[in-house]
């Protein structure tokens, strides 16, 4: 983000989360958002497939996760715990400031996140591999 309000790159892919401030003082331009539906925080910024781009999507979720071998009650006693939170008005209300948003109740569960990182990982896999992408 530094980078792109100094000008010295041209464009970037961020959450909207660190966007948006930005955007709200004008120091840079938002051409899409990455998803099938507009976000509710910037209803007047079209998704790329309003803006001739279509499906390329790429979501920004969270998870909470515990060491291997974690005793099943303390999971569910995580789990209630941030569902309880995220149901919470302020909490869900600063989310959508920041132009996150959460999951039905009946997703945020253990199975419902195994199931979005596998699908994001069989998404992304193959296009890091293929790019010859490297961690460092």
């Amino acid at each position: 983000m530094q980078d792109l309000v100094a000008g010295q790159i041209d464009m970037s892919m961020l959450p909207p989360d660190v966007v948006i401030p930005h955007m709200r003082t004008g120091r840079i331009k938002v051409y899409a958002v990455m998803a099938k539906q507009r976000l509710a925080v910037t209803p007047d910024v079209p998704t790329v497939d309003e803006a001739g781009l279509p499906g390329l999507y790429l979501s920004y979720w969270h998870g909470l996760w515990a060491p291997k071998g974690t005793p099943q009650p303390i999971i569910a006693k995580l789990n209630s715990a941030v569902i309880d939170t995220l149901s919470d008005p302020s909490v869900s209300a600063r989310f959508s400031d920041l132009g996150q948003e959460i999951f039905p109740t009946e997703q945020q569960t253990p199975a419902a996140l195994r199931a979005l990182q596998k699908a994001d990982i069989e998404k992304w896999w193959p296009i890091i591999k293929a790019a010859n992408i490297k961690g460092e």
